[in-house]
């Protein structure tokens, strides 16, 4: 039994604030990877859009969201932090309405993109909120348990919408179903209360470091790599299915096990965390991601495809957030927001990318076997810059 002495050492981590940003980060990821996995096939059934220009036109979130998460972490660390989560919550919810109205692919290409913008303030400002709302001496944890709120989202929401999509067979019901769920979280975000936290009033111009944690430039490449590889995955995974596998309906249950992956990573990594093994957590998740791209690239049958899901979401799961600690750790208390967009725009950078790469290779290279191939080998390059430098500068840094 622990004493009272022991209880009041270690503070509550899931407190109220916490739960609510939790729910509301939730709804704000399961309304984006909702439509994400089917805008391929909306592209290429609507508009007949081929392999490169899916690609071109998919990559502008991406592009847009890494654009203001340049921005945002100095934004978020010199403004209500509450304020700025409330406004790009609002505005993400409301760019769904352009989706109904999307009458050609050039006005779709356009919005799609503009709507990254919000995306990437909203992600940046909600994860900066959480930890504010953490207790510091639980910090490492609740961030293990924030990633939750992805990965939850990530199981459920690619296979309810390819369940909806398989019935009804509309679009514009995948549209709706966001736009209600964002609106949601929005709502929650509003009962949310932040202690007051005075403006930073930093009269110097905006540098560098203000925008992006330099510190951290190895560990952000290593995350664009994986992003790289995820990017390739997460986008052309559909019509890779269909056109490849023949599988017509196993997309939903891949991402369900790629989430199932993600979540026993984080309940494994949470404790081991906790107790400081952040780089011990980087290092086997780096290199289950490497192993899980590699069978799903050359493992090309059901039992491959759904083994290869689950290995790849434990290692992104235990990688992530670890990375993420790093960051934190290398970053002053005021540079919470910079460290957050740092980590979002290493990963948003290596998701376009992918994104445009990918439908290329896709399309002029060799098809989607070509594709998923280079996948696996960008996320070897990632492992191995990780342990031959990435992993040592850390441990520097951290003695400094």
């Amino acid at each position: 039994m622990k004493t009272t002495a022991e209880l009041e050492e270690k503070p509550r981590l899931f407190t109220g604030n916490y739960l609510k940003v939790w729910i509301a980060n939730f709804m704000l990821y399961f309304s984006f990877y909702f439509v994400t996995p089917l805008l391929p096939l909306y592209l290429r059934d609507v508009f007949h859009a081929d392999k490169a220009m899916i690609g071109l036109v998919l990559s502008g979130y991406s592009i847009a969201a890494l654009a203001i998460r340049i921005f945002s972490g100095y934004i978020v660390d010199r403004f209500s932090r509450k304020k700025i989560l409330l406004i790009s919550y609002a505005s993400f919810a409301l760019f769904f309405l352009g989706y109904y109205i999307t009458g050609s692919i050039i006005l779709f290409a356009l919005i799609r993109t503009l709507h990254g913008i919000p995306f990437g303030l909203t992600s940046v400002s909600s994860s900066t909120v959480a930890i504010d709302v953490l207790p510091s001496q639980r910090r490492g944890e609740g961030i293990g348990y924030w990633g939750l709120s992805n990965n939850f989202a990530m199981a459920i929401g690619p296979s309810l919408s390819l369940l909806l999509y398989n019935y009804f067979n509309s679009f514009n019901l995948l549209f709706t179903v966001s736009l209600v769920f964002a609106l949601l979280g929005l709502l929650i975000n509003t009962f949310v209360e932040c202690k007051y936290r005075p403006p930073v009033l930093d009269k110097k111009k905006i540098s560098l470091d203000r925008l992006f944690l330099l510190r951290g430039w190895s560990q952000g490449i290593c995350i664009a790599l994986v992003a790289f590889a995820y990017g390739i995955l997460s986008t052309y995974i559909a019509i890779y299915s269909q056109d490849v596998l023949n599988i017509t309906t196993g997309t939903g249950t891949f991402f369900m096990l790629f989430a199932v992956g993600l979540i026993m990573s984080r309940f494994v990594g949470v404790r081991s965390l906790s107790k400081g093994h952040i780089v011990r957590n980087a290092s086997y998740g780096i290199i289950v991601v490497a192993v899980g791209y590699f069978l799903f690239s050359l493992w090309q049958n059901l039992f491959g495809y759904y083994v290869s899901a689950i290995v790849i979401g434990f290692g992104q799961g235990s990688l992530y957030p670890a990375v993420q600690t790093m960051f934190l750790n290398m970053a002053s208390n005021d540079q919470r927001g910079t460290a957050n967009s740092t980590i979002l725009t290493s990963w948003d950078l290596g998701l376009g990318l992918g994104v445009i790469v990918g439908g290329y290779v896709a399309e002029h290279l060799g098809g989607y076997k070509s594709a998923f191939l280079l996948s696996a080998v960008v996320s070897v390059l990632s492992a191995l810059f990780f342990f031959l430098y990435a992993k040592k500068s850390y441990l520097k840094a951290k003695k400094l």
